[in-house]
């Protein structure tokens, strides 16, 4: 289904007006639950939607519900396996769980399928994020100083062990 028709979709579903079910983060945080009930039915009578789908997906990511949002963008993958932006947001929930390997493979994929400059642009954006995190890791740890403190404490318990089993004798 196109977007064009998911759009005439969607003036038919009572309850559920144009602009946030586009754009989930348009939505406040404390009607979250109610919008994704709304989606959720939406998608019920909608099934051949993909827009609506990768819209609950987005909804269910943001109420950190990962696998619900998996699922749902998924869903909205096979619906429409050419549309860039179920691929897309698929990728980037990849990303942001830090699954680098799998988030480089389906936005490979996205960029594959982008139509235009700005999806080309997203997806190579991503891209270059997910391989910095590669190069570099997604965690820099200080080992040394945190570690500093303790070892000098270690090293004055021996030498107060020790004088102390020494004068002991």
């Amino acid at each position: 289904m196109t977007s064009i028709a998911a759009r005439q979709a969607v003036g038919v579903i009572p309850g559920l007006s144009a602009l946030p079910w586009r754009d989930p983060h348009s939505v406040p945080p404390e009607k979250l639950p109610e919008f994704i009930v709304a989606l959720e039915r939406a998608c019920a009578q909608n099934q051949d939607n993909a827009d609506l789908h990768t819209s609950l997906g987005i909804a269910y990511a943001m109420n950190h519900d990962v696998n619900r949002s998996m699922d749902a963008l998924e869903g909205a993958r096979r619906i429409e396996p050419e549309n860039f932006l179920p691929q897309f947001e698929y990728a980037d929930l990849h990303y942001r769980l830090r699954t680098l390997d799998k988030a480089e493979v389906e936005t490979t994929r996205a960029l594959e399928l982008a139509k235009t400059s700005w999806e080309s642009s997203l997806a190579r954006r991503q891209l270059a994020e997910i391989r910095r995190l590669r190069r570099e890791g997604t965690e820099k740890r200080t080992w040394k100083k945190w570690l500093q403190v303790p070892a000098i404490g270690l090293v004055v318990l021996l030498m107060a062990i020790s004088w102390l089993f020494i004068a002991a004798k």
